[in-house]
């Protein structure tokens, strides 16, 4: 209990000093204490009712209660947008691979013969400046936009790229009255990409790691589904895990490698993907925390931000598919209890989703009746879990794919709102489905900044076909959480 409370600390003030510490006065320390709220009525409850579940309403309360009080903290202390603004822009410009190989030196100022060139970076015939605001973090260059924002922006970058080599980043942003706006924020990878290029891709780690997870998992494997489990005594044994494994490795590192192939094609520096291994336990059965790549330029647009955020659950909806099905076909029907839902692999609920109910009658066929739960195979219980990775990372909320896609499609802004929007739908269907999985998906959501990062061109926006795409990727996501309603299982059964 007290090493879970460590971890869950550790990642929320991780997570609000990130978030707000550049968009309020009010200490973070504070701040973290409020979001831990939740956290410790949990704890508190198990400390003292050890043999009873805490109350849902209970938790309800709680989060919404800390949820409430930590925005009115944030807005108490709200630092005005003209002093945090850029100060955040810059900030969320510089990725953690970047920011741990040396900080960012302070912005060197222009003189007027260096301002008058950045002057003329600028035709009139394209973006007409009309001042130069200096900033602390970044020289705000304010006008009127002549042209299209894709041709804008080529063409100042070309000219601000020509007259100071890699001094600055262009950025281009729609301001609080929708005006876009140039910002010229000093290039952080100036300083660290030599330390980068000495970096490389790191193979050897990446192996490591994977090799690592690949035992984990296998261990998971093959401890998964038993009463009593105990650590294989031969290596046959410890191979009967090896199917699981393999299917859950398979469906992560083609999501990873869905973004890898996106960031490598607009040119992106990404680094090869990087599994967790984590031992089996009680707490945490799966034998992995997933994998993940970093990311070691700046996106330049909002077209490749949609593809980057797209490609990667779409490659890993693709594998998991199949999976899936082959699992879902091996897996036993037992009577449905009192016990049954998404987290019981012994008692499996599929029409707690939608996709899983219409996957699981096309694998059982008539084995599988309305009344049914599943007895789930090793690998369909690792087709589950990519179902619910393409789910999470389908939650059009900040930093995660989702939100990326939103971002792509609506705008940095309008993608905040929609961020926000569904967090608060998702308590809601926490609390009118009584599943424990959403409620663990709502206080991760809740733990994440709405506020995706900003890419260079932020102004220019898709074609139709993507927002097309985007559409479909939020329907999917709805397929995944939401429960089938009785017409639908009256059709199938």
């Amino acid at each position: 209990m007290i090493l879970l409370l460590l971890i869950i600390g550790s990642i929320t003030y991780f997570v609000v000093q990130r978030s707000v510490a550049n968009l309020t006065r009010t200490p973070v320390w504070l701040l973290w204490l409020v979001m831990m709220i939740p956290a410790f009525v949990w704890a508190s409850w198990a400390v003292v009712r050890v043999a009873e579940p805490i109350p849902l309403e209970l938790l309800f309360a709680a989060f919404v209660g800390s949820s409430i009080l930590y925005w009115t903290l944030v807005q108490k202390g709200r630092i005005p947008p003209s002093q945090s603004a850029q100060a955040q822009s810059a900030q969320s410009e510089q990725p953690a691979s970047v920011a741990n190989v040396r900080p960012t030196p302070p912005p060197r100022s222009i003189d007027r013969e260096e301002e008058a060139s950045l002057q003329n970076c600028f035709p009139w015939s394209v973006f007409y400046l009309q001042n130069i605001e200096h900033r602390p973090q970044a020289l705000i260059c304010r006008g009127q936009l002549r042209t299209s924002p894709e041709v804008a922006y080529q063409t100042v970058r070309e000219n601000v790229e020509a007259q100071f080599r890699d001094r600055f980043l262009v950025v281009f942003q729609e301001g609080l009255n929708g005006k876009p706006f140039f910002a010229l924020v000093p290039n952080p990878y100036q300083q660290a990409g030599a330390a980068l290029r000495k970096t490389g891709d790191r193979p050897g780690i990446a192996l490591i790691l994977l090799f690592a997870t690949l035992l984990t998992t296998t261990l998971a494997g093959f401890l998964i589904g038993k009463t009593n489990p105990q650590l294989p005594t031969t290596f046959a044994e410890l191979l009967t895990g090896l199917p699981y494994a393999v299917s859950l490795l398979a469906i992560l590192g083609a999501h990873e490698l869905g973004h890898f192939w996106a960031a490598r094609r607009y040119r992106i520096r990404a680094s090869l993907p990087y599994f967790i291994p984590v031992p089996p336990a009680s707490i945490f059965p799966f034998g992995t925390l997933g994998a993940f790549i970093q990311h070691r330029s700046p996106i330049p647009n909002r077209r490749a931000l949609f593809d980057i955020g797209l490609l990667g659950p779409l490659a890993g909806f693709l594998v998991t598919v199949p999976v899936l099905l082959w699992g879902l076909a091996q897996s036993s029907p037992v009577p449905v209890t009192e016990e049954s839902g998404l987290l019981n692999a012994a008692s499996f609920k599929s029409s707690a989703s939608v996709l899983l109910t219409v996957l699981s009658r096309i694998a059982l066929g008539d084995r599988m009746a309305i009344d049914s739960a599943l007895n789930l195979h090793p690998v369909a219980i690792a087709g589950c879990l990519g179902l619910i990775v393409t789910a999470l990372n389908l939650m059009p909320v900040g930093q995660l794919d989702g939100g990326h896609i939103v971002h792509a499609m609506l705008g940095q802004r309008s993608g905040a709102v929609i961020s926000q929007v569904a967090r608060l739908l998702l308590i809601g269907l926490a609390w009118v489905q009584r599943e424990p999985l959403l409620w663990v998906w709502a206080i991760l959501l809740f733990l994440m900044p709405v506020i995706d990062e900003p890419v260079l061109n932020d102004v220019s926006e898709l074609n139709n076909a993507r927002d097309l795409l985007g559409i479909l990727a939020l329907g999917l996501l709805l397929l995944i959480i939401l429960p089938a309603p009785a017409p639908l299982l009256r059709v199938l059964f």
